[in-house]
């Protein structure tokens, strides 16, 4: 069986910061079919076991089939008396491997995806594409983001970051993206990992936008 050999429904960018003592994730819910704005609900920041956060980006089909292999992973390790224990750093390596061998099969899950989240004191904020290139940092960026709004996380980030102040870093690089970027709209998911508080992710909202930024006055 093969996958989509092309994107075909697309998501933008996902965006990760680290903040002090957690991971935050944030990406819009739009899904383009080609140029067309034409899902508005596409929900691409997820919950992956009982610690970890997953967002992706590329085609929507491919990164609801990664979630099957995810789903697939997590079924085999739960017991009657015990959830699944991966960690994040294990599931991103365990993704790294699944993209890197549907690649080398020529059969690739075209995604760029976002891992993070909080184990045992360990903040882990990784990412993964659709040759398997992986790699973790303090900030992470997919899609255009990575080019538009991975430097205003970097310029931002400093290791006693809270969480509200990460909650505004990403809620400003998502606006910028959706004044710049043609495949994105103002309505966001944001996505937040902690050791105490687990995984919370939120229900979409529009963040507010001023268009008169653009306009030039005589």
């Amino acid at each position: 069986m093969q996958r989509t050999q092309q994107p075909i429904v697309t998501g933008t960018s996902v965006l990760g910061i680290k903040f002090d003592g957690g991971v935050m994730v944030a990406a819009d819910t739009l899904g383009s079919y080609g140029s067309l704005a034409r899902f508005r609900d596409l929900r691409r920041v997820r919950q992956a076991g009982e610690y970890t956060l997953l967002g992706g980006s590329g085609d929507y089909m491919d990164f609801e089939a990664m979630l099957e292999y995810v789903d697939e992973l997590l079924l085999e390790d739960t017991t009657l008396d015990a959830p699944p224990s991966y960690t994040p750093r294990e599931l991103h390596q365990y993704l790294a491997r699944i993209y890197y061998n549907k690649r080398s099969e020529f059969d690739p899950l075209w995604n760029q995806l976002v891992v993070g989240g909080v184990r045992d004191g360990d903040v882990f904020l990784g990412y993964v594409d659709l040759q398997g290139t992986h790699y973790e940092d303090e900030t992470v960026a997919t899609g255009y983001g990575s080019y538009i709004a991975r430097p205003l996380l970097r310029e931002a980030y400093r290791d006693d970051l809270t969480e509200a102040e990460a909650r505004k870093v990403l809620e400003d690089a998502m606006r910028v993206l959706f004044y710049r970027d043609a495949r994105t709209i103002n309505r966001i998911q944001i996505g937040v990992a902690t050791e105490a508080g687990g995984i919370d992710i939120s229900e979409p909202f529009e963040l507010e936008t001023d268009w008169t930024v653009g306009i030039r006055k005589h």
